[in-house]
């Protein structure tokens, strides 16, 4: 039987709070925590239907010593509106589970049913116009075109999905993560929290149903890294998105509505986050 994640959906249409004069980098702290409080009670819903559904899923890729057994009759479900952490050792399978819901690798056999699509019966052109209207991934290496301006790079697939304010949608989501004055800066001009919020802007812009995060804080600082994290919860509530995200850290797994742990290519363990969060208030989350 498959592991069913249960949902805390978000709320359509919640509108990130603006705060004034948000020009530095000192202003972010100020903004994070305003716009974590604000979306910090959702509803919770228990028939919510399934964005992700795999069934037996295995994949197998070459080496130089012979096949690989990277996933193993893996089979699991995950709400629409839902945010599951995967947890789990290197190498145990985590990237490849990602890579495989977002249909940048084709499952050796099983079912890999992502937003209603069977993706086993996709084209490689149908994949990249899949991805590009339902899902965002963030890397940990933020992936920008280092001759692209952020705002160039955030609004890629705008251009490719044919919008004619384009650049007006992007510009408006890089000032949402704090960036609204290192438009025209190249990406080997921004640090590097700055590059992973150009490419957090990127992965929302399209507003996916199913954002992917994979390991986002892994090359960034503790403090910069917390920021980002908050900005990629409060972006996921705001456009409605369900969340998948790897992570080695056990505070940011609790974070989410499930944590699933991975081992050997397996699903080994899954239980519900009801980690009390105390806020600045003194309060509980």
């Amino acid at each position: 039987m498959p592991l069913y994640f249960g949902c805390t959906p978000a709320i359509s249409g919640l509108t990130v709070p603006a705060i004034s004069g948000l020009t530095a980098e000192g202003a972010l702290e100020k903004r994070t925590k305003a716009i974590r409080d604000y979306g910090r009670a959702m509803p919770q819903s228990e028939n919510a239907p399934n964005i992700v559904a795999l069934r037996d899923v295995n994949l197998t890729l070459p080496a130089a010593s012979g096949p690989v057994e990277i996933l193993k009759s893996l089979s699991l479900d995950v709400a629409e509106g839902a945010s599951v952490s995967i947890v789990g050792p290197s190498g145990s399978g985590k990237t490849s589970l990602i890579m495989v819901i977002a249909g940048l690798e084709r499952a050796t056999t099983g079912r890999v049913s992502v937003v209603g699509a069977d993706l086993n019966g996709l084209d490689e052109d149908a994949l990249a116009r899949f991805r590009r209207d339902n899902v965002g991934i963030v890397f940990q290496d933020f992936h920008l075109v280092p001759t692209m301006t952020a705002l160039e790079n955030v609004a890629i697939p705008l251009e490719f999905a044919g919008f004619d304010d384009a650049f007006a949608r992007a510009g408006e989501v890089l000032e949402s993560v704090g960036l609204g004055h290192r438009l025209e800066h190249y990406p080997g001009q921004l640090s590097g929290g700055e590059q992973q919020r150009t490419a957090l802007a990127r992965a929302c812009v399209m507003q996916p149903r199913l954002l992917l995060a994979d390991e986002p804080t892994g090359n960034l600082d503790a403090e910069t890294g917390d920021h980002v994290i908050e900005l990629l919860f409060t972006l996921r509530h705001r456009f409605g998105s369900t969340l998948l995200l790897i992570t080695h850290d056990p505070k940011l797994a609790a974070r989410c509505d499930t944590t699933v742990k991975i081992a050997d290519g397996r699903i080994v363990a899954e239980k519900l986050s009801f980690v009390e969060e105390k806020s600045e208030l003194g309060g509980s989350a």
